[in-house]
Order: structure tokens, then sequence, then C-alpha cells
């Protein structure tokens, strides 16, 4: 190529690119045009009319106003701005509102979905309802209501945290779409607006400057130092630091970018939070105002108003305060709270309270819970309130299958049963958010697997695939992702920031490349599909060893070879001859019975979904066999009699192994088994290495 003359840049200096880099250099500056269809603006007109003409059905009396309902059903204690403005900015704008969760602890609670549900209110009724993940504020904690500072939680317990929560509200929003119906709600598309943040996607890349300048300057010293939190702890309490003094500025700056980005004009909060909402609305008013940039200043009117409100306080029956922090909570994990547990909790409530919470957590229309009532006020003693209650939480939370069955198993004789714990991604059934709410998020898995192992045995031992062979195909076809930096090489990835999810598709790579996606050194997030999930902590494998845990695919754990290894040293006790083919064939055939006998010890050492084909197990069987020595009985007889006492000896072993592993976990208490089935050490995974 003959080198051309250099000339200037826009900044003046030569530029040493060829023609074609500098022009698309050059295009790619240029501000993006981005074009709206004709049919996106008639639909937007089209539910601009709807609103419209639902407001007019308000005004003049012929609908009901969502506001009101609130006020019926006991969702409104303290209001943040005044009641008719409240009421008059829900009828005329189709408003946005919000509720914030900040993930300090693994799980959602019960205690967590009171003021959610004037949020699903919001959204059947053609609201946009908003819930916002607090994975930044969450790294300093709300200090309201609180005199110690909380203590700090790590990154991996922050990732963890994060994951749970984040699929926990899909989970419960997918199912507010399946049952609205159920309510005489009809999903419209073009109305129906929801979303799910986390406030680090804005935070992260929010300059401190922009901040300081825009809210800080116009924040006054005394009205913050006034407010109670702050001198209970000062007080009271170790005192406030500074990052807990600016906490509700720091959650006023969520409200404002999704005041200014998404019409979000209202905050939904607790009890606890009326403080920080009106901190929150008199910031807003501020920058509003304050707006140096005239063309996007809002005018000071009744349609660009921050308002907001709390629900009441959730208590026990002894009056106190219900959640986390109290160490009472019920979580909405059920491996932390079983939905046999969750529906229980509600099967316990007092007679006086079931009907004020049959309002606030159902979607069940008054003249209903009337109906309710009135049924259970004919004999108290069948409980029939508290069971529509428990039934309609369960239903919002887990889904109505769910819901069918723990509410089959309180009625029936009050046998307790357990959950159906999904071990493996379902392949032969829909991968739906609720059959993945029986899919445990949080595993461990051991070093040696993380570090030195490919991707498709962590998939595999991570219960994401059935076999290392499927999850090769699944890498193959970018059906799995991992928690990464999106659009990165493997051997380059700067892996995901601790506060907020981003995935990447899972490609081979090599098993070093694996670090590369650690989160705080020990947590690998793998996810395949919309929802099913695992959070690995990487531990050391001399922890692992002492825990007697193992995962599928671990060496040295394959049934096939458990029954391998117990015919084996059974033939070599008897002194078998292995070089007779008549012997060996009985003797693999008793095996195979003995293998594949799901009636008697082996029922739990080998479950359904591990058996191995016979044939294989022949396979494995007749090549352990040819290292027996070739001394042993002759006759017809004796070959059978042998037989016979190798398979019992077979048995035998295998029974005491199980006996003594029974005994050992009975000695340690209940171990955590990180496997799909509930299975004891020596025979809890599959043959992965047979």
């Amino acid at each position: 190529m003959i080198p051309r003359p250099p000339f200037p840049t826009i900044y003046g200096a030569p530029s040493t690119l060829c023609r074609r880099c500098l022009l698309r250099s050059l295009a790619a500056r240029r501000p993006q045009s981005r074009y709206v269809s004709e049919s996106h603006r008639k639909k937007q007109d089209e539910a601009k009319q709807i609103w419209e003409e639902k407001a007019e059905l308000i005004k003049e009396g012929k609908a009901p106003h969502l506001w009101d309902t609130f006020k019926e059903r006991g969702y409104v204690k303290d209001i943040a701005g005044t009641d008719e403005q409240i009421r008059e900015l829900m009828r005329q704008k189709r408003i946005g509102a919000y509720v914030g969760i900040d993930p300090t602890a693994p799980s959602l609670h019960v205690g967590h979905l009171l003021p959610l549900m004037p949020l699903f209110w919001m959204y059947m009724n053609g609201f946009k309802a908003v819930s916002l993940i607090g994975g930044a504020t969450a790294r300093i904690g709300d200090p309201t209501d609180r005199l110690q500072s909380r203590t700090p939680i790590s990154k991996g317990d922050m990732t963890l945290n994060i994951t749970k929560i984040h699929y926990q509200l899909k989970r419960i929003w997918h199912n507010i779409d399946s049952l609205a119906p159920r309510y005489g709600y009809k999903k419209e598309p073009r109305i129906w607006s929801r979303a799910l943040y986390n406030n680090s996607q804005w935070y992260s890349s929010l300059r401190f400057i922009d901040v300081v300048s825009r809210l800080f300057k116009g924040m006054r010293l005394g009205p913050m130092l006034s407010r109670e939190t702050v001198k209970r702890k000062m007080e009271k309490g170790d005192g406030m630091s500074l990052d807990e003094f600016v906490y509700p500025l720091m959650q006023a700056w969520d409200w404002w970018h999704m005041f200014t980005s998404w019409n979000v004009l209202m905050q939904i909060g607790g009890s606890d939070q009326y403080g920080n909402i009106v901190s929150g609305i008199d910031c807003i008013k501020y920058m509003r105002d304050s707006e140096p940039n005239l063309p996007q200043k809002l005018p000071d009117d009744l349609l660009h108003t921050p308002v907001g409100f709390t629900v009441p306080l959730l208590t026990d029956s002894s009056g106190a305060k219900f959640g986390k922090s109290s160490g009472n909570a019920i979580w909405l994990d059920q491996f932390m709270t079983s939905t046999f547990d969750l529906y229980g909790y509600f099967m316990r409530r007092p007679d006086a309270d079931v009907e004020k919470l049959l309002k606030l957590f159902t979607f069940l229309p008054l003249e209903q819970i009337n109906s309710i009532m009135e049924e259970h006020n004919k004999d108290a003693s069948k409980r029939h309130a508290q069971h529509a209650l428990a039934y309609e939480v369960v239903a919002l939370v887990y889904g109505l299958e769910e819901a069918d069955q723990v509410q089959g198993r309180h009625k029936g004789l009050f046998s307790k049963g357990g959950n159906a714990e999904v071990s493996s991604f379902p392949a032969g059934s829909p991968a739906t958010a609720n059959t993945a709410a029986a899919f445990q998020v949080d595993i461990k898995l051991p070093a040696s697997l993380i570090m030195g192992k490919s991707i498709s045995r962590i998939l595999y031992a991570a219960g994401l695939a059935d076999s290392v062979s499927d999850a090769n195909r699944l890498t193959q076809h970018q059906g799995a992702y991992v928690g990464g930096a999106p659009g990165q090489a493997s051997g380059s990835n700067k892996g995901m920031n601790f506060d907020n999810l981003t995935f990447t598709p899972i490609k081979n790579w090599f098993p070093q490349d694996t670090q590369n996606f650690l989160i705080d050194g020990k947590i690998l997030l793998l996810r395949r599909g919309k929802h099913f999930i695992r959070v690995v902590e990487m531990v050391s494998d001399e922890e692992w060893e002492a825990k007697g845990m193992m995962y599928p695919g671990e060496p040295g754990t394959g049934r096939v070879r458990l029954v391998r290894d117990a015919l084996m040293k059974a033939a070599k006790d008897q002194n078998l001859e292995m070089g007779d083919s008549e012997l060996v064939k009985k003797l693999l055939d008793g095996a195979d019975k003995l293998y594949s006998d799901r009636e008697g010890i082996l029922k739990t050492l080998l479950p359904g979904p591990l058996q191995i084909e016979n044939n294989r197990a022949k396979q494995i069987l007749q090549q352990s066999f040819r290292q027996v020595q070739r001394t042993g009985p002759q006759s017809a007889k004796q070959k059978t009699e042998a037989i016979d006492e190798v398979l019992e000896a077979a048995r035998r072993e295998l029974e005491e192994d199980a006996a003594k592993m029974a005994k050992k976990s009975k000695k340690k208490g209940n171990i955590h088994l990180n496997t799909h089935f509930p299975l004891r050490k020596g025979s809890e995974r599959s043959g992965g290495d047979v």
C-alpha cells in the first residue's frame, strides 16, 4: 500500500489512519437517529385514548378509583403529599410507581410482600410498575430505626443476595400475569407495563461530581440533622457515619433517575420509610426546579409532582415488627421456609386478623372476602378464611399448582410431606419460573473441579446439564450463561460486577479461564434458560472431603462402579473361576438383577433417573472380572451356589455401606449434600467416570 500524506483530524493533529478507517471513526461520532414506526405511534395514541376515556368515567363516578381501593383495603398508612393531589394525579396521568428493596438478606420475606401488593394492583390497572433492587445502596445499608450500623456484606454474599432476590421477583411478576384473569383482569399489552431494575445500573457509571452539583448543593444540614433516625442513632446508638447520613440522598437520586427516565412519580414503602420518601420528594422538587438545561426543565405542576405513601407495619401476634432484623421472618424461598410452613403461617393467623390480611395479601374482591368471612363464621374451627388466605399467598409466590398441592397436604390429615425439590434442569418438561423455585440456587463445589475441569463438567456437576455431553452441546449452541462482562472473550473477561447481574454466553474455554469469572475469588454464577440459575461457591478440597459432599460426575462415585467393586470383592472372597464363560454369564445376569433392583436396598442408592442401561453395566462388570484369579468350583451346582453367594455377599456389602453412612450422617447431624439427589456418601452421585 502506497503511504498517503497524513491529513489533520478534527483535533488538529495529523491522522495515521487510512481513509476507510477514518471515515468509520467519524461516522461513529455522529449521533445515531432512532426512528419510531407509525404503528408504534398509533399504539401509543390508542393507549392514551383508552386512559383518557377511563379517567372520564372515574370523574363521573362510573368507574372505581384505584386510590379509593387502596384506602378500602387498608394499604394507606402515611401520605407524602395530599389525598386529593394523589387522587387527581392517578386519574389524569398514567404515572409510574416503584418499590425499592435492598438485598441485605438472601431472600425476600413476607414483610416485603406488603408494599409490593399495591404495586401489583397498579400494574393490573394500567400504571407502570417498577421493582428496584438496591445493589448499590445495600453496600451502605438503610440506618432507619437502627441503633447499630449494619455489618458489611462481602462481595460473594452480595452477589448471592442480588441473584436470589432478582429471580424471586421475576417469578412473582410472572405469577401476577398468570393469576390476573382469576380476578377479572385481562392483560393489555399496550397498557400493562412493568420493569425490574438494579440501581447499580446507573450508579456504576455515575460521576460523583454530578451528584454533588445537582443534589448536595441544595440540601441543608439543619433539616437532615433534625431527622429522628439521625438523632436517635447519635444519642443512643453507635453514631452516624457519613455514608449512613447521605443514604436518604442516594435513595432520592434513584427516584430522580426513574422520575426523569421512566415517569416514576410515586414511591411506595414500608411504614418505616416515610422519612426517606419525604426526603426524596424534597430532593426531586429541588432538582426539578434547579435544572440548568432549560429545554429539559420540567414544569412545577400536578402532573410533574412526586408523591408517595407507606403501608401499615406488619407485626406478629406479640406486636413485634415482622422482618429479618427481628429474627422472625417467613422467607419466600422454599429452602429457607418451605411452602408447607408458609401456608401454615397464614393458617395460624387469629380470626380477628384474617379479614384484614385477606384484604392486604390477596386480590380477591371485597364482596368475595365478605362471603368467605360469612362462611368462616359459621364454623370457625374449620378455618375456612385462613385456608383461603394461605392458598392465595402461596399461589402468588409459587403458582397455582404448588398452592393446590400444599393445600391438599394441609387438609389431608395434616401430613407435612416435603417440597418436591427439582435437582436438575427439566429437559422433558417446561422450565418455568415456578419450577425453578424448587431448584436450589446456592450450592458448593470443590476447587479441584472449578479450577481444574472443563466448564462442561462444571455445568453437569451444578445440575444444569444431564451429562457432560449435554453440557458440551449447550456450550456449542450458547444455551448456558455465566456471570461476566458481556462481549468479552473468556481469556480476558473482566468478570461481573458483584452488585449488578450481567451474563454472557458460555463457550468452551480452557479450565484456567474459569477464574476470570469468579466473584470475590470464590463465587461463580451459572444460568440455563431464563430461570434456572446456580450461585456456586468454590470451597477447598479439604473442606469438601471433610463434609462428605459429592457432585455428579465426581471420580470414583459412579453407581455402576459401586456395584462392580462390591461384586469383584465378593468374587475374590469366593475364589471364583472367572475364565468360565458360563459362570461369567450367570454372574453378570445376576448382577443385572442386583443392579436394577429398585425395591431393595438399591432403591435409595440408585434413583430411577440415574439408572444406566444394563448392557453398559455388563460391559463394565465384565472388564472388572478379568482381574479375578482363575480358581474356583467346577461343577454346575457349585457354580450356581457360588454365584448366589457372590450376589448375596455383594448385597450385604451394599447394605452395610448404607447402614454405616446412615449412622455417620445421624451422628454428624444433617450434612448438606451438594447434589441433585438426597443420597448418602459412597453412593451420592451418578456415574460420571464409569
